[in-house]
């Protein structure tokens, strides 16, 4: 290595080093401060309140004082956003404050079960997550939060099911790509409104991108690049009054794709081949942001600020189902067949190098670990939360088959060893629940995709988007016409998608509106998918 590259490539280490540890050292409690009590001149809830993490004896419950943004419609530099904050509550960025909580049994708030304090500060963007313990399972709870003199808003959150219980029902909400400058949240208002257990939220929460094409309310800023700017992001989506009302009537499960730190990163990789060290710093600044604004905890207290975080989780709903979320960014192998100048995922035709089965997209740890959960699952479905989409889109060509390096086509001996696994251990009720391709999907799986010789050994349901941007019909009427497998595909309408579960089968409604989302759009039935127990398989009832 040439001298004069050796110390720029040392001295770009050390800086995103000291950027790494700086972000951990502003996590950590202010050493030595005392808790101040704030005076607001405006509502610190302004964001909202919201739950997740739902186990039979605990729920986390969340919030971020926020005091409104320093610049409406415009970016505010770090300093104008400190002074703002200042300004409202009365609180240095240096001082510590205590913001007390609620926890009630009955909506009309008169039978409080529990209550306590966090303590929270500028290191954390003033984030507030509590878990709540000592509850009783299968059943709902209210909560508000209180700051000095200001109360938030009632949210309310329910338990999981004792892990023995006989459960008859868990009703979910599968969504992802809320993609603030394409469209309203009608999918978060219909979905407040719903009759949920929980929302099942499988990635790009915010987009760090923008597309001018498709611009119906911009973003303010650019593209976020340090943790203040991916905080000013997280706070305009949770400004959006509808994605307000659906956190504070159900709890949340969620793990995250790539918007929300950069397009098709993969690992330590960034889409433009970023050098390694200086994206890690980028993707810690993302990480502490995304969890500062999200009803989701990192591996633990002592781990914020890091660029390496555990997002991927087992849950139970009684004896009913086993629900594990997965990571399909943050330990996977670069995309195959990659761009010379351009990282991230392209259209690729004939790439040998997708079937190298060194190749991974979850991480050889976190194969190992779901491999281990899906044999010692006793439950009656085993569904797995995880961002894209499973089943195969490639094209049939003249010349040969085309793919998208970006999604699981891309790595089909990690899909083949994961379904191989499915089909070993003879589980008929596996069901795979995606997002990210903007478009509703019911498919087969099969450990050779497409193959009628190769049985059918689980299923897929994939949602389409909030209000992202879906494909055109001529490239999805090809995808179709290439996997058989693909029982429905469908990208021209946004919303959610319903999942009930019962012994007896798991059933899919896709529920949408056409694209653009409009601000108080109806959602409609676009069509509705099953999965009989005992059956691998989807089919329309």
């Amino acid at each position: 290595m040439q001298r004069r590259r050796f110390i720029q490539s040392t001295a770009g280490a050390l800086s995103a080093l000291a950027v790494t540890q700086a972000l951990a050292a502003m996590a950590r409690p202010v050493a030595g401060a005392s808790a101040a009590t704030p005076h607001w001149r405006a509502d610190p809830f302004a964001l909202g309140v919201a739950s997740g993490e739902p186990r039979p004896d605990s729920v986390l419950v969340w919030t971020r004082l926020y005091p409104g943004p320093a610049r409406p419609g415009h970016s505010a530099t770090d300093a104008e956003q400190a002074s703002h904050f200042q300004e409202k509550a009365g609180l240095g960025a240096l001082q510590t404050t205590e913001v007390s909580y609620d926890i009630f049994e009955d909506e009309g708030l008169k039978k409080r079960v529990q209550r306590g304090v966090v303590t929270t500060h500028a290191g954390r963007g003033w984030s507030v997550h509590a878990r709540v313990t000592g509850l009783k399972p299968g059943r709902h709870y209210w909560y508000r939060f209180r700051s000095g003199h200001a109360i938030s808003p009632v949210g309310r959150t329910r338990t999981a099911p004792a892990p023995d219980a006989v459960v008859q029902r868990l009703r979910l909400a599968l969504a992802s790509c809320q993609h603030y400058e394409q469209g309203y949240y009608a999918a978060h208002a219909h979905m407040a409104r719903d009759d949920l257990d929980l929302v099942l939220f499988v990635g790009d929460y915010i987009y760090e991108s923008s597309n001018p094409q498709y611009r119906i309310r911009p973003h303010t800023g650019g593209v976020p690049q340090t943790l203040p700017a991916y905080r000013e992001r997280h706070a305009l989506y949770k400004l959006d009054a509808d994605l307000r009302a659906s956190h504070a009537a159900h709890p949340w499960i969620c793990t995250w794709d790539d918007h929300e730190v950069d397009n098709d990163y993969a690992g330590d990789q960034s889409s433009k081949y970023l050098d390694p060290v200086r994206f890690l710093a980028r993707r810690a600044a993302a990480y502490q942001a995304y969890f500062e604004h999200m009803p989701v905890m990192p591996g633990g207290p002592d781990t914020w600020g890091g660029s390496h975080q555990r997002i991927h989780q087992h849950w139970a709903w009684g004896q009913l189902a086993d629900l594990w979320t997965l990571d399909c960014r943050q330990y996977r192998t670069a995309q195959p067949c990659r761009d010379p100048l351009k990282g991230g995922g392209r259209v690729v035709l004939n790439c040998a190098e997708r079937d190298d089965p060194n190749r991974t997209m979850l991480g050889h740890a976190q194969e190992q670990w779901l491999t281990q959960g899906l044999a010692d699952s006793r439950r009656h479905w085993r569904l797995l939360g995880q961002s894209t989409q499973l089943s195969s889109t490639g094209i049939d060509t003249p010349l040969g088959r085309t793919i998208y390096t970006d999604g699981w086509d891309g790595y089909s001996a990690a899909r083949a060893r994961l379904l191989q696994s499915v089909a070993d251990m003879r589980q008929t009720n596996v069901v795979m629940l995606g997002g990210d391709v903007h478009q509703n999907v019911a498919a087969q799986l099969r450990v050779v995709p497409n193959d009628p010789a190769s049985p059918v050994v689980a299923s897929e349901f994939v949602s389409t988007s909030i209000t992202t941007r879906g494909m055109g019909e001529g490239a999805l009427a090809r995808i179709r016409s290439s996997n058989p497998d693909i029982a429905h595909a469908r990208s021209d309408e946004r919303g959610y998608t319903r999942l009930e579960v019962t012994p007896q089968s798991a059933t899919a409604t896709f529920l949408t509106t056409p694209f653009p989302a409009q601000a108080g759009a109806s959602l409609e039935v676009q069509a509705v998918y099953a999965v009989d127990t005992g059956h691998a398989g989807v089919h329309a009832p």
